[in-house]
């Protein structure tokens, strides 16, 4: 195990940064979340990124907002700009459940505390550095940035928002994976001082305009080039304010676009002033992405940290990401929205080093908790005619039916599976991120492909799960899966038929466990109903369940919001009181004996008495004293 110094993190405090001989910084970081220096946590990433262009970083993790901002001024002004971020969840998701009541833990905090983060960090932030140096540039970046580029329903607010930047009064912002933005902005930042300029101020300077997956706010006179015929001009913020189909309307374009290989420049007028949004740069390379991940982490929380245990170390500490991306683009998920549909995959070499580097950690005991990502088994998969994946605008590759585009190849991804598994000092390596059982159920035509799948199947099932294996059919029913994006039921069927095979065969005693959403927009209580009835008949009992959350900028939250399907304009039904969302919800709990007459009464009510005697009346077959419970819980994204 290699002994780490001080200075092999990114400095946190003015004795550090004289400890590294460093007398200015060019950039300085904030972060809503403690400084864990690992490739799973974005602020970590951009500092080591930066790092590696030569320039000077510094980290300031957690400042104090509520007394004289001293936190924010210990490290002085850098010599380019702050750079500000909330952390690796948007904080209102960090901070409230679903029925806006507060958390009682904060993973990303030492000892998780809850009252280190404020609501809104990327703005109480900003504007604290606005207060104390106005003349430096402020970039936003993560993932708060990413889903509030422009305007944008808040659920906690309960109102439409407007672009961030409006908010927070920062100067511009980055979205998506901020790798290659923020490198170039600073060389073109670097490249716009004067030989006699040792800081860059926005007095002098305007921020390059001309940076990929970037946003800013101009006057409408100086939009770069001017308004063009291939710009994608949105209603503007009042108008969606007066309209909410408006609204609607434009989400789809924003998703599309998000989902582009060469998107189009997206404007949007608000307060007299315009929202610039550039196209986003194509997906890293596995090059690049290599890159990203080999730099040198220590792969810990800072040393301040010693004795405090951060509940989302505790989490990853022994998992290693395989890949970004997710081209499912469920409906619900912000996933597509910040890293984008296309897959970027690792090198089997760097991903090697990284497990490498695992094993000699003094703590490790040969399990790695996950080798994975957003989707577990979409590694190395993309289009194979690229150039229609080019022309594509389709914000999932597999809904509603998988792109017959689509290579599916499991081979690259069981590859990696055996070499990780060969590794002296792996004794097991687990699949802790959600599996699509659609892929696996999919049958391309290619025989090859189809064999992979089912190989892949086996060796999951047999290795690689560590006593349960999380899956997401989401729901029962038909027209709410349409709506959430995801696969019939009737695939799940088929997959835990497969599953309870495999498990006999082998002599496994292993559980599949579902993750269900109540409340989703469409979804109605009859809806609810029926899923009892159907989990009810394959054994499980639910324990932990999710409700439905609108996250800024997900096709479910535009719909909840407008009462419309953004890309139809169909009406949309959404449960939005406390009354209606329990009343769904309860219908989860249909085995508890609490839960019974109330349960019987609400199936009355809404003239579904037939359902009473499927939930309530003992089957020979299938005794309900006899199940097991599943705690088939959801982790917010």
């Amino acid at each position: 195990m290699r002994e780490y110094k001080l200075t092999d993190w990114l400095p946190t405090t003015k004795k550090e940064v004289e400890l590294r001989g460093w007398d200015t910084l060019d950039v300085i970081l904030f972060s809503a979340d403690a400084y864990v220096d690992h490739p799973s946590f974005g602020t970590a990433v951009i500092g080591r990124i930066l790092e590696a262009e030569g320039l000077r970083v510094a980290i300031v993790t957690q400042p104090n907002w509520r007394d004289d901002l001293r936190d924010f001024k210990k490290l002085g002004r850098p010599r380019l700009f702050f750079g500000v971020a909330p952390g690796c969840m948007d904080s209102m998701v960090n901070k409230y459940t679903a029925n806006r009541r507060l958390r009682s833990e904060d993973a990303y905090t030492p000892d998780g505390r809850h009252d280190l983060r404020p609501e809104y960090p990327t703005i109480v932030y900003t504007q604290a550095l606005k207060r104390l140096y106005p003349d430096v540039p402020v970039v936003l970046g993560g993932i708060e940035a990413s889903l509030r580029r422009l305007s944008h329903y808040d659920y906690w607010q309960e109102r439409l928002k407007k672009c961030i930047l409006v908010d927070s009064g920062a100067d511009m912002l980055i979205y998506g994976m901020g790798e290659k933005p923020v490198v170039e902005l600073c060389r073109k930042m670097e490249a716009m001082l004067g030989a006699d300029e040792r800081e860059f101020s926005v007095s002098r300077h305007h921020l390059p305009q001309d940076v990929r997956q970037t946003a800013f706010l101009v006057r409408p006179q100086e939009v770069p080039g001017g308004i063009t015929d291939t710009d994608i001009c949105l209603y503007s913020h009042e108008e969606c304010l007066a309209d909410k189909k408006k609204q609607a309307i434009n989400f789809r374009h924003i998703e599309e676009e998000s989902n582009k290989y060469e998107a189009q420049r997206i404007l949007q007028a608000v307060d007299n002033r315009m929202v610039v949004v550039n196209p986003p740069f194509p997906p890293l390379t596995q090059q690049e992405l290599d890159h990203s991940f080999d730099l040198p982490y220590t792969r810990m929380p800072h040393p301040k940290y010693k004795g405090k245990r951060i509940p989302a170390y505790d989490m990853i500490k022994f998992s290693v990401n395989i890949h970004r991306g997710c081209f499912g683009g469920c409906a619900f998920c912000t996933i597509s929205a910040h890293q984008g549909k296309f897959i970027m995959s690792r090198s089997k070499e760097s991903i090697l080093r990284e497990v490498k580097a695992i094993v000699e950690q003094p703590d490790f005991k040969g399990y790695l908790s996950d080798l994975g990502g957003p989707s577990a088994n979409m590694y190395a998969m993309g289009g194979r005619d690229l150039s229609r994946c080019h022309r594509c605008k389709r914000p999932s590759c597999i809904h509603p039916q998988i792109c017959p585009n689509l290579n599916t190849d499991h081979r690259p991804l069981l590859e990696i599976y055996h070499a990780v598994d060969a590794l002296p000092g792996i004794k097991k390596s687990f699949i802790g991120s959600g599996v699509r059982y659609d892929l696996l159920l999919h049958r391309s035509g290619d025989e090859s492909i189809a064999r992979s799948a089912d190989e892949y199947t086996r060796e999951l099932i047999q290795n690689h799960v560590s006593g349960r294996l999380k899956v997401a059919p989401e729901h029962t029913s038909p027209h709410v899966l349409r709506l959430m994006r995801k696969p019939s039921f009737e695939q799940f069927h088929a997959f835990k038929r497969i599953f309870d095979t495999i498990n006999r065969q082998f002599g496994l005693r292993q559980q599949i466990i579902p993750y269900f959403i109540s409340s989703h927009p469409g979804c109605t209580e009859a809806d609810m109903a029926e899923l009892a009835v159907l989990t009810k008949q394959l054994d499980f009992h639910l324990e932990q369940v999710q409700d439905f959350t609108p996250t800024p900028m997900t096709v479910s939250t535009e719909a909840w919001y407008t009462g419309v399907h953004p890309y139809t304009l169909e009406p949309v039904f959404s449960a939005k009181t406390p009354r209606e969302k329990l009343a769904q919800r309860m219908f989860f709990f249909w085995y508890k004996p609490e839960e019974r007459a109330n349960i019987m009464a609400e199936l009355r009510r809404i003239g579904r008495s037939d359902l009473i005697d499927k939930l309530y009346t003992r089957d020979k077959n299938n005794p309900t004293s006899k199940k097991q419970r599943h705690p088939g819980g959801r982790k917010m994204r």
